[in-house]
Formats: structure tokens, sequence, C-alpha cells
């Protein structure tokens, strides 16, 4: 589990506040072997960190959107930037694709809805209920989530290859 965010910017923190808030409870996803990791961005060093895992969930506040969350797939999509100072969770899938190539780990997005990201801020009202919902959420998948072997494979420029 990855999660982005800034917590000196307000709802920025959503994501490293799920990350705090799943460590403190372990005993609600036995049998999962996590690893819960923060920063402030998404860099292109973490394409070769998704190799030899199940599963990649990549955890960010999001000013837009829907409400209290959202929670997806992860596809590879093109470098939006022509620097790597700060990368989509797609981004990284398609590097993954290109550098390292074969069957990608099953990755998933929760954007959490987030509303004021000024520096200084904690966590607004509304994001904290948000954040709530999106760990109940994430909680109650991850227990009943388990690895697909029969998805499509990705092709080597990291886009999907349907058979």
């Amino acid at each position: 589990m990855l999660a982005c965010g800034n917590a000196s910017r307000g709802d920025d923190a959503l994501g490293p506040a799920l990350i705090e808030r799943l460590a403190a409870i372990p005993d609600r996803l036995p049998g999962l072997e996590l690893e819960l990791l923060t920063d402030y961005q998404l860099q292109i060093e973490y394409a070769l960190d998704l190799e030899g895992r199940d599963l990649v969930v990549f955890v960010d506040a999001a000013l837009n959107g829907p409400e209290p969350f959202d929670f997806g797939p992860v596809i590879p999509e093109p470098l939006a930037t022509i620097t790597t100072h700060a990368m989509s969770p797609g981004a990284i899938l398609r590097v993954y694709g290109q550098v390292v190539g074969g069957q990608p780990p099953d990755c998933r997005l929760l954007a959490i809805r987030g509303y004021d990201f000024d520096l200084g801020d904690g966590l607004t009202p509304g994001a904290e209920a948000n954040l709530d919902a999106a760990l109940e959420h994430l909680v109650h998948w991850l227990g009943n989530w388990r690895p697909c072997t029969t998805y499509s494979r990705f092709a080597p420029d990291g886009l999907r290859d349907i058979p």
C-alpha cells in the first residue's frame, strides 16, 4: 500500500492518514501481509517496487471526484509530463511495463475526496468523514480480495494486450 500526501497541507494528508489508521488495526486484516508506505508524491522508482507483489493499492487525496471516495483499477497511461518529478499511478504502471515487462500486480487507486489543501491546516471535518468511509471500504475489500490469475497480460510498452 502506497499513500501520497503532505501532512502540512490540510486534506492532502488523507493518504498518509489512512495508512496510519490501517497500521493501527492489523487485527482486522488477519492473514494479509501488508507493507504500508507513505511519500509526498509518486516517483518513477516506485515502478520497480511493483515487481513481485500480488496487489498494490495507491492512496491519495482528490480535490475533485466522487464523495466520499473513488476506488478502482489502475491502468497504464502515458507519462503526462516531460519530467519524472511527480507521476500518476497509471504512469507508474506504464513505466513498469516498459522496464520490467510481464504481468504487473493488481493495482488499485483509492482517491479520497478532500476539500482544503492549504498549508498548515489539518483535515477538514468532511475529509475526516470521507477517510472513515474509505478505511471501512478498504478493510472490507481487502478481506475479500484474492489474487486473480485469469486477467489479460500487459504488453512490454505498458499497454493492455487483450488476447
